[in-house]
């Protein structure tokens, strides 16, 4: 693996013991970022599958394969990697990804898929939806034949809308609802764009949910994701990607 080349930004190096399924995500990492061509523009997500791709495109460049590449990170987390790497790091008002690679906590057979449990859910909605090229990093311990059957859906809410947000998002029929709670900290967690996140549990999510949601006042964005038909790709053996 390469060594970090900003000298500015802190970068922890990794244990590969504290990845499962190392080998098979490491297959995956590469095959990503052997797709990767000189000069183009990638978003860059989350999850351990994700992190080894970052470090994979980072060696083909250190070793010279691949002149300049940019990166567009979903959270901040990714930003330092990407940084500390020595990696360019871009944003949506300079230029818009060719394709996109990020992890996901639950897909359906339809492609349908929850993510956020790293809180980052704005950002990765905006670059997701900005990519018309999405390749989602996926392994057996993600497919599900329904969602929200391990996870709830993420919603994050303008922290002064809490009032009105939460009985809307009653009325929508969740098993439970739940501000999440920081650890380290007192109160809730806080996002990157300072707002608060909601997990929903559904035992039914209907098509156009994430519609419903997206539409009450207070609601900056959710981790559902339906209907977007995105391109699965990952090892076939067990394991966990945090998205």
């Amino acid at each position: 693996m390469v060594t970090p080349k900003s000298p500015l930004v802190p970068f922890e190096t990794f244990d590969r013991s504290s990845i499962s399924n190392y080998d098979a995500k490491l297959e995956v990492s590469r095959s990503l970022a052997a797709q990767v061509e000189s000069g183009q523009v990638i978003g860059a997500g989350s999850g351990s599958t994700a992190f080894l791709a970052i470090h994979a495109i980072a060696d083909r460049v250190a070793s010279g394969d691949l002149a300049k590449v940019t990166l567009i990170p979903t959270s901040i987390e990714v930003q330092l990697t990407i940084a500390g790497l020595g990696l360019e790091v871009g944003d949506l008002t300079a230029s818009r990804p060719d394709w996109l690679f990020d992890g996901a906590d639950e897909v359906n057979p339809a492609g349908d898929l929850i993510k956020g449990r790293g809180g980052a859910l704005f950002r990765e909605k905006t670059l997701f939806r900005a990519s018309a090229d999405r390749r989602i990093i996926v392994d057996q311990s993600k497919r599900v034949d329904r969602l929200g059957g391990k996870f709830p859906v993420p919603v994050e809410v303008v922290p002064l809308a809490l009032p009105v947000v939460i009985p809307a998002l009653e009325r929508l029929g969740p098993s439970g609802l739940e501000i999440r709670k920081g650890e380290g900290k007192d109160g809730p967690v806080i996002t990157e764009m300072g707002n608060v996140i909601i997990d929903c549990r559904f035992y039914d999510i209907a098509d156009g949910l994430e519609l419903a949601i997206k539409s009450i006042t207070g609601v900056i964005e959710s981790g559902l994701f339906q209907g977007y038909g995105p391109t699965l790709v990952g090892p076939t053996a067990g394991g966990t990607d945090s998205a």
